[in-house]
């Protein structure tokens, strides 16, 4: 019994290092051509300005490099349980290019971009790369104590032992296996100071407060603006749908009333229109309320909703859902809608066959990913309708991150602090 459990503990240790590893060596991999491409295009797109040709590249290569950002604070959250709150301020959606460039340059947040690129692109790569590089770097010392040693050149180090014989060479593997059982300690800790690390450079700072109180009072507006449409809409769907269809049914019912005892026949016809025009009417009413509130939302929860709308898709979509409780109905119907409009826009634009969501809640979070086949290509703010998106998560305090490189696939993630009952 006793050596059952003592494996089971192991097991998911483990597992948790050899993750952390294998996730700190991709960071490593992706974060330095990453950074170094948008550091240096931002710098020449920054410099064009005067001449007027970074007047229009400069406001969408700072959309990438924010999009660059959204990925690794989604990551830091997932995979390091830090966040790196985002509070960049919201540009209007009729601004020209000169507004968007200067109005993305006067932003903070757009600076601390700049200057996280550079640290991301050196003392990140190190310590991403170290959990990896600790995890790895005892199998050498134990080949070289197997035999390795004799094809060796003389005067060869393996850390601070000169390996000159057998005898070196186990004092390698000792040493190998000191830093292996380091590393069975310390990786998962590696691979959450590079989070802190980008956290350090990446965050708000001491204004963090006053920047977030702004950035909120901001996403609220857009929301106040965002229900003052929304009600219009619905006044224009209710004038001119189901009370016009109301009005003429109407009609009929008092024509009916007047032919009733001298042309049954045709009596008969309007009563016929009357109870299509009825049922159209209530069509239209329900699919009115389902566009404000779905009642399985209501009633099953976000994840059975979300189900439910990947039934009616002509894309076949899989979605995953892992939610031991309910959110708040706001924060569930914020992010029901925002699922509703990616997987809209991955229907009408990305070319996909196949759609993958899944829903989880972890540290105090609720994340869902929505993956599709298509041909890529998304970017916030280019029509798509993912600069909505990001205002209705700002709500709720929320994070947008897409990757969605040419030739896809495309990968929106979404996050909304939020605990569940």
């Amino acid at each position: 019994m006793n050596i059952d459990e003592h494996g089971d503990r192991r097991g998911p240790r483990t597992r948790t290092v050899a993750l952390a590893a294998v996730r700190g060596l991709a960071l490593a991999l992706i974060s330095l051509p990453g950074a170094v491409l948008c550091f240096v295009l931002s710098a020449v797109s920054i410099a064009l300005i005067p001449i007027g040709v970074g007047l229009v590249t400069t406001p969408w290569v700072l959309t990438g490099v924010r999009a660059f950002a959204d990925r690794r604070r989604v990551l830091a959250a997932e995979w390091g349980g830090v966040r790196v709150p985002r509070a960049y301020r919201p540009l209007p959606a009729d601004a020209n290019p000169w507004a968007r460039t200067f109005g993305m340059l006067g932003d903070p947040a757009t600076w601390r971009d700049l200057r996280w690129l550079p640290a991301d692109m050196t003392a990140g790569f190190v310590t991403a790369l170290l959990p990896a590089a600790l995890l790895c770097y005892p199998l050498e010392g134990f080949a070289i104590a197997a035999g390795l040693w004799r094809v060796l050149p003389d005067g060869y180090w393996y850390g601070f032992v000169p390996v000159t014989g057998q005898a070196s060479a186990l004092g390698a593997a000792a040493l190998g296996a000191a830093l292996l059982v380091a590393a069975y300690r310390l990786v998962p800790a590696l691979l959450r100071g590079h989070f802190l690390l980008t956290r350090a450079v990446l965050g708000s700072g001491p204004g963090e407060l006053a920047e977030r109180v702004r950035v909120l009072t901001e996403t609220r507006r857009d929301a106040v603006d965002t229900s003052a449409a929304e009600l219009r809409r619905i006044e224009r769907d209710l004038h001119d749908g189901a009370q016009a269809r109301l009005i003429a049914m109407g009609m009929d019912l008092g024509t009916v009333e007047a032919l009733l005892d001298k042309d049954p026949e045709q009596a008969r016809q309007l009563l016929a229109r009357a109870r299509r025009s009825s049922a159209d009417a209530l069509d239209e009413l329900r699919d009115l309320v389902r566009g404000i509130h779905p009642p399985v939302l209501a009633e099953r929860g976000l994840g059975d909703a979300v189900r439910a709308l990947a039934l009616r898709l002509p894309v076949t979509t899989e979605v995953a859902v892992d939610l031991p409780g309910r959110a708040g109905a706001p924060v569930e119907s914020a992010a029901y809608f925002a699922v509703s409009e990616v997987l809209a826009n991955a229907v009408k634009h990305s070319g996909a066959d196949r759609i993958w969501v899944d829903l989880h809640h972890a540290d105090g979070s609720l994340r869902i990913a929505v993956t599709d086949n298509g041909r890529g290509g998304a970017v916030i703010g280019a029509g798509s309708g993912l600069a909505g998106i990001e205002r209705r998560l700002g709500t709720f305090d929320g994070v947008l991150a897409v990757g969605s490189p040419a030739g896809g696939p495309t990968m929106v993630t979404m996050e909304i602090p939020c605990a569940l009952s």
